[in-house]
């Protein structure tokens, strides 16, 4: 059935085809004659104690696809599963709760194991209540639903307001074993009864958040999908999305719309209740495989840069060999030494060029230069911020200064001490490096 040439260009085509002979209801009137041969059944929809619980008398659910509850006192509900095989989809479509029908919506929910509930409809629409209010009017435990007659309790956890639709997230408890699953709600206002959004790109977008949420994913529950009657935006809304999973899984061969919908109304009756409908399932399927392409070819993108980037090598390090063999470019900076280190070499060397008697000194650059008087430890008084430093020039230049004799003195005095230093440390040096020798030799025999 689905081994077709064709692409999926061609439903383009068909679209163009259509809209210039102004075709649309020729098309839908077509699609209608084909299901007045179905030869399904509505029997329990029909039994007089049922006849209540439907919202219109001219919808019922299919006796084959029905949705059978189970514990409650009834096991009717005006529902049916619309199964799309090539999209490997699931739905369950259903009509906006009655006032009397809100316990056995929310154990259908539960006992389907639905993760997300698509409204489509309002409350009021041209001043008809076309669904009853059948969640929490409010978010917290005190506005909390408590439906003794399924023994569920739905409480309201959050809501969000977007352009175009509302997101509920909800808590429906199991009061017997108290389970509990949290459930996603998607409100679309913005789709008025009998008619089309205005432009198929806002719903596009409504329908890939609800994609995103994984509400419509095979691996749970089949989504609960509704409006008033449960046929015509649910049927557009189920037939854009099975067609789209479709594409995305099979690439871009042809589709056959018209066909599609003739299984699903298999499933429930009247699926696509208006031809304005069927052109717009259209447009939102040809528009919707454009999104699609385009996010084909910013994923490809992204991959090829990707790949791209992990393909570029580092440049090698150059030959070890070359490097260590070869003097460096330029020379390396001199090791700066402190003056104190200096000094000390300095003086290890003259101890070691003489003997502890030696009186014979050699002089340093610090001891050859004869310290000025004004940098002697005079009683100099550092001046303050308000007294300035011309103050302390004249004092010390006011000074007396010492007579020849007593710096002979003080240069004899500092000889004596540098030489006493030197005594104390001839020892320690010498015991240290008599250690080492005799650590060398004894590591040297031991080695070999």
């Amino acid at each position: 059935m689905y081994n077709d040439d064709r692409t999926f260009d061609d439903i383009e085509k068909d679209f163009n085809d259509i809209e210039a002979t102004k075709a649309w209801t020729k098309v839908y009137q077509k699609i209608g004659r084909t299901c007045m041969s179905y030869p399904y059944t509505c029997t329990e929809a029909k039994r007089l104690e049922n006849k209540e619980l439907n919202r219109y008398r001219d919808v019922y659910p299919f006796d084959h696809t029905r949705v059978i509850l189970k514990r409650s006192k009834t096991d009717y509900i005006n529902a049916n599963i619309v199964p799309v095989d090539r999209a490997d989809k699931k739905y369950i479509l259903t009509q906006g709760p009655l006032g009397s029908t809100v316990g056995h919506f929310w154990l259908m929910v539960w006992e389907q194991n639905s993760r997300g509930i698509v409204m489509l409809n309002k409350i009021i629409e041209k001043n008809e209540c076309k669904c009853f209010y059948y969640w929490p009017q409010g978010t917290g435990e005190e506005f909390k639903l408590v439906l003794n007659e399924v023994k569920l309790t739905v409480e309201q956890i959050s809501e969000t307001e977007n352009p175009g639709y509302f997101t509920r997230l909800f808590k429906i408890v199991d009061m017997d074993t108290l389970e509990y699953r949290l459930v996603s709600h998607y409100h679309y206002i913005t789709w008025p009864d009998f008619g089309v959004p205005s432009s198929p790109m806002a719903f596009l977008d409504f329908l890939l958040t609800v994609q995103k949420s994984g509400a419509l994913d095979a691996e749970v529950g089949p989504p609960i999908v509704h409006c008033s009657a449960g046929i015509g935006r649910s049927g557009t809304f189920c037939l854009v999305d099975a067609c789209l999973s479709i594409i995305e899984k099979e690439g871009q061969k042809y589709i056959d719309i018209q066909q599609i919908v003739l299984e699903m109304r298999k499933s429930r009756m009247g699926l696509i209740q208006t031809a304005d409908q069927l052109r717009f399932a259209y447009r939102a399927i040809i528009e919707g495989n454009k999104k699609l392409q385009q996010k084909h070819i910013l994923d490809e993108n992204i991959y090829s840069e990707v790949v791209e980037v992990e393909e570029e090598t580092a440049p090698l390090p150059p030959p070890r060999g070359e490097s260590l063999g070869k003097a460096p470019a330029r020379p390396l900076p001199a090791i700066p030494a402190s003056a104190s280190l200096g000094n000390m070499i300095h003086a290890l060397i003259s101890e070691w060029s003489s003997s502890d008697d030696d009186t014979i000194t050699v002089p340093t650059q610090d001891e050859e230069k004869v310290t000025p008087p004004e940098e002697e430890d005079n009683d100099v008084t550092v001046p303050t911020e308000s007294e300035p430093r011309s103050t302390l020039r004249r004092r010390n230049t006011s000074e007396p200064s010492e007579d020849a004799p007593a710096k002979k003195r003080h240069a004899r005095r500092s000889s004596d001490q540098w030489n006493a230093i030197r005594r104390s440390l001839f020892k320690p040096v010498t015991l240290t490096f008599g250690f080492l020798l005799v650590g060398i030799f004894i590591y040297s025999y031991v080695k070999h």
